[in-house]
């Protein structure tokens, strides 16, 4: 578990824990999406999914060893982040794409960053060698921007792939190395 000081914002007077989300934490990680599903356009589905569909995502991701963390402020959950295979071909299996939502009334406020932070280093722990942000449209800066300040590079745009709220929307591709990257070759037992 990771305690980090809040940043730049009064009302973070209190510290945000970081930690491994739990079955019982995906209550409020679905009030979390489906509020971005309903309301937003970071995500590209439509209809919020239910907590027994977050129940078997989270099973799938943890099952394969990937973290999934939360980041608690005053017991209660205002962010969670994950991180999942980027696609299912073996020869991707040293890649992951990572997911990150933060309540609605929390951004801005060091909570993402300290999310995607530990997120990284949990990674880098293990076999994984890069990460993948697939964010929705260049609109979105402050995802680009958080996932700028972590060494993410963006790596191309994807424009007009998504269609939602009656608009078009471009998707966004950044990439960082995990550990030493391309640099040697993985252990691949």
């Amino acid at each position: 578990m990771q305690s980090v000081s809040a940043i730049g914002n009064a009302d973070y007077s209190n510290k945000i824990t970081i930690r491994d989300a739990t079955k019982k934490d995906l209550k409020a990680i679905q009030e979390i999406y489906a509020f971005h599903v309903l309301h937003g356009t970071a995500s590209f589905e439509e209809l919020a999914p239910s907590e027994q569909e977050l129940q078997r995502r989270y099973t799938s991701i943890t099952s394969q060893g990937l973290p999934w963390l939360v980041a608690i402020l005053d017991k209660q959950i205002i962010g969670y982040c994950y991180a999942g295979p980027y696609r299912p071909r073996a020869a991707y299996r040293f890649t992951v794409e990572n997911t990150i939502y933060l309540r609605a009334d929390c951004t801005g406020k060091g909570t993402g960053k300290a999310l995607l932070s530990e997120l990284i280093l949990r990674c880098e722990k293990g076999p994984w060698r890069q990460m993948i942000a697939v964010i929705s449209g260049h609109a979105n800066q402050s995802s680009v921007a958080l996932h700028r300040s972590l060494g993410f590079q963006y790596v191309g745009t994807q424009t007009a792939t998504g269609y939602k709220f009656k608009q078009w929307l471009d998707v966004v591709f950044m990439q960082r190395a995990l550990g030493d990257g391309s640099n040697t070759p993985p252990d691949d037992r």
